[in-house]
Formats: structure tokens, sequence, C-alpha cells
């Protein structure tokens, strides 16, 4: 591996396509457009005219199931067939056999050692566009909230070249693991402390953070907790979407 892998994309799975699509256009910035195949509708989360992420809805038999709505992020690699192989022998697992999006990429589902799912991927279309660090409408910081801490990073560096960072205190013996893909974090890694299972949560930039809470409030999200102050003279909260899927949010406080 020549450079370290990063997540390129960003899927939200949700009961009601529509009503997320004007919540999230409204509070992060994003436009949608249209993204489906033949085989499955799927719109597009935009900033200007270039897709950062998207949205499909949950089947209902995955509803029945007990799925419920929320985020889950793609990692790029070069050979998705071969990458499954790779993540299965360093203890994770497979969630869904490689498939290919006619055109588009080829991808599977796959999760780590602890259980927290991803998605790895091979585009067909060359190159993604990339943005400058903080644009608003981007993802600014990917938190793991999974199980113990040096095996989660054992496993993802080994796959995709991430590097430590600086590490943080949290209490108890536990902490708030930094990691660089690349030469800058991009994120940081933890011991989930609450019942959910175990989950990336990915912080989407905003240009402020004051004003992103009121455009929440404005169309029926739920703010959790924040806004909090983080290095870099940045804020953030996490919240829930109208239709139960949390995010978080970065951004400045004017």
């Amino acid at each position: 591996m020549s450079t370290p892998n990063n997540f390129l994309w960003y899927e939200l799975m949700t009961s009601d396509t529509a009503a997320a699509g004007e919540f999230y256009s409204h509070v992060v910035g994003w436009n949608t457009g249209d993204g489906s195949t033949p085989r499955n509708p799927y719109t597009l989360f935009r900033i200007g005219d270039q897709g950062v992420g998207g949205m499909m809805e949950l089947p209902k038999e995955a509803c029945d199931q007990g799925a419920e709505p929320g985020w889950i992020g793609y990692i790029a690699v070069d050979d998705v067939d071969a990458e499954v192989k790779r993540v299965v022998a360093a203890g994770g697992s497979v969630l869904r056999d490689p498939d290919d999006v006619p055109g588009m990429l080829r991808f599977a589902v796959v999760a780590d050692p602890h259980g927290t799912p991803f998605v790895v991927f091979t585009g067909f279309g060359g190159e993604m566009p990339q943005f400058a660090a903080g644009t608003p409408g981007t993802v600014g910081w990917h938190e793991l909230n999974g199980g113990d801490v040096e095996s989660a990073f054992a496993f993802y560096s080994g796959l995709y070249g991430w590097t430590k960072d600086q590490a943080m205190d949290m209490g108890e013996g536990e902490v708030y693991q930094l990691f660089a893909a690349g030469s800058e974090p991009i994120g940081a890694m933890m011991k989930r402390r609450n019942g959910a299972g175990p989950h990336w949560t990915f912080y989407f930039c905003v240009d402020d953070i004051d004003y992103a809470i009121a455009r929440i409030g404005k169309k029926g999200g739920k703010v959790l907790d924040g806004p909090h102050q983080v290095p870099g003279d940045a804020w953030i909260i996490h919240a829930l979407d109208p239709q139960g899927a949390t995010f978080a949010l970065v951004g400045p406080r004017s």
C-alpha cells in the first residue's frame, strides 16, 4: 500500500428519503440529486455538483428485522474481493458479499472484529475530487465507538495504513486515540460507553455551529449533547435526525 486508505463516501439508510433529504439539505447545506440505478433508487448528497454521500431507503424486510436508520462510511480500496479476504484474515467479518453497482463501483459490507460495520469499495469513475479541510458539507472527523482501542487500531492500521497520533486520557484506563491517514489526524477511536452498538460517527462540517443547531430544531431534529469546544477553536454537537439516525456536526462559533 503506497498511501493510506481513507473514507471517501458516506451513506444514510433511512425510513423516509424525501424527509431526510430535506432535513440534511437544510442543516448541513447539501443539495440533493438523483443517483438511481435500474435496480435501486438512490439520492445523492452534493456540494455544488460534486457528490460526497448518498441515501437509500431501508428495505421493509430490514425494518421488520429491527434495522434502524443510520450512517455508514465507505473506505476506498484497490480490490474489493481481495480486501474482503484481508478483513476476514484480520479478524473481521463479511456482512454482504462483494457486488457491483454497474458502471459505478464494486463494494462489500464488512465489520471489524468488534462488530462495527463499514463498506469497502472500488469506484469505476476515476479519482474523486477532494475538498479543502473544513469545507462545509464535508466530513471533518471520523470517530469509532467500538471495543478495545488497541485491538481496533491494530485492525484498521494493518489494513489501511493509519497511524497513531495523540492519545487523550478519558479516565478509568480508557483513551481517546487519534489516528491519521497521511500527515493530519482524521479521527479517533474510543471504547463505547453507552448502550449503542459499535459504530462510526461522522462529523459533518458546518459554517456556524449555533446556526446549525437552530436549523436542526426547525426541521424536527434533536440535539443530544453540546455544543462542546474542541481543539482548533471548533465546536461539536451530537444530534438525532427526525427518522432516528444519529450524526454529529463540527464548526466554528460566532
